[in-house]
């Protein structure tokens, strides 16, 4: 009852928080306001939007009407209190990486998480940030790995490639004992099946272009936090920074939004058909996806998420750079490409024929194939599937 009850109050914000149509002339789609610069009626009102730019329209580099609606629904998806939209995902890690770091501090990555992540945590290292990972999703092993100077943990649950899940619990009572900030991306498994905030999780960020635009034709990020956190994040790294969302692109993702509870179930339903079929393929090893009572976190997802999306991974039983490549070559439906979270359904391998050492130091089965799998037919994807490993 208590998912169902959560799941019509995020149906009512997709479809309706802070849309005012009144106020819009009774517009059912809200408009973009494209303008850059807003005007005053006196010095005294643009003083007083100076004085307090959070709050007031000035220069679209701050606050937008449109990108303005997009915050209010996000940051009621994830149950926080305020939100900022920014120009992509990576945009809106490093701002709030940037926020929560200085130098001599120490950041613990737990387990597989964006390679442009850690790739940005390796350029930190020149302004004095160190960082490390623990490949283990064990809560006592993560608290053994924590220093006296780490500062953020930053998660994915589930984790990139392996698709492992983090107590999230537990990650975030340890980390407040430590006085730590923690972290996570949201994008895998969106705001309608896991809210990390009410697990106690200080931080959430989203790649809006995946599953909360959902077709392919957005770049954005988002942060949702606390009201503290998102001020100081607002006045500096967005501010100065000025990775800002669009009101363009605030238009589409308010669009995926609208859309976003009816794909996701479409999502799930594609999802568990296409990991059940790869689970019984005699070509296939292993598959990663915390939806199969299989899967080695399956209780844990049970506890603290409500859904499963449709990104999944699997391992081939012939670990080598041929075979991925020709199972992807022989592909049809599925289309060749990065990314994931939209209509269309993806695939795509980490080994790139030139990596062994680092999917081995990365904990990645050399004979790994990521599927992202979209709103086609899933008779149509299995097919697709069966003749390429056939």
């Amino acid at each position: 009852m208590e998912h169902t009850e959560s799941f019509s109050l995020d149906k009512e914000i997709c479809f309706h928080l802070a849309e005012d149509r009144e106020h819009h002339q009774g517009a059912v789609v809200p408009p973009i306001y494209q303008n850059s610069v807003f005007i005053h009626k006196s010095h005294e009102s643009i003083a007083q939007s100076e004085n307090d730019l959070p709050n007031h329209y000035l220069y679209s580099r701050g606050v937008n009407p449109t990108v303005e609606i997009a915050e209010k629904k996000l940051a009621a998806l994830e149950r926080g209190e305020a939100c900022r939209c920014f120009s992509s995902g990576m945009a809106a890690i490093t701002a709030i990486l940037i926020s929560s770091l200085k130098s001599g501090d120490h950041v613990l990555c737990i387990s597989n998480i964006y390679f442009s992540t850690i790739d940005f945590l390796n350029y930190m290292a020149k302004f004095g940030v160190e960082h490390s990972v623990v490949y283990s999703p064990s809560p006592d092993d993560i608290e053994k790995e924590i220093r006296p100077n780490t500062r953020v943990i930053y998660i994915e649950s589930p984790t990139d490639m392996n698709f492992r899940l983090i107590d999230l619990r537990a990650v975030a009572k340890t980390a407040k004992a430590g006085n730590i900030r923690t972290i996570i991306d949201n994008s895998w498994a969106t705001p309608l099946f896991q809210k990390p905030l009410t697990m106690g999780i200080d931080v959430v960020v989203h790649s809006a272009s995946k599953y909360l635009g959902g077709h392919s034709d957005l770049l954005g990020g988002a942060v949702i936090a606390s009201k503290e956190i998102i001020t100081e994040l607002f006045s500096k790294e967005l501010i100065m920074m000025g990775a800002v969302l669009g009101p363009h692109e605030a238009s589409l993702l308010i669009r995926g939004l609208r859309t976003l509870p009816v794909r996701m179930k479409e999502h799930q339903q594609n999802g568990l058909k296409v990991a059940s079929f790869l689970e019984s393929h005699p070509a296939v090893e292993k598959v990663n996806y915390p939806g199969l009572a299989s899967h080695p976190d399956y209780q844990l997802g049970c506890k603290q998420m409500t859904g499963y999306t449709g990104l999944m991974s699997f391992q081939l039983k012939q670990e080598t750079y041929e075979a991925v490549r020709n199972v992807i070559n022989k592909m049809k439906v599925f289309k060749i490409g990065v990314s994931w979270g939209s209509f269309e359904s993806l695939i795509w391998s980490p080994n790139l024929g030139n990596n062994a050492n680092q999917l081995k130091k990365e904990h990645v089965s050399p004979g790994s194939i990521r599927i992202a799998v979209g709103l086609e037919d899933a008779a149509a994807l299995i097919r697709d599937l069966e003749q390429a490993l056939g």
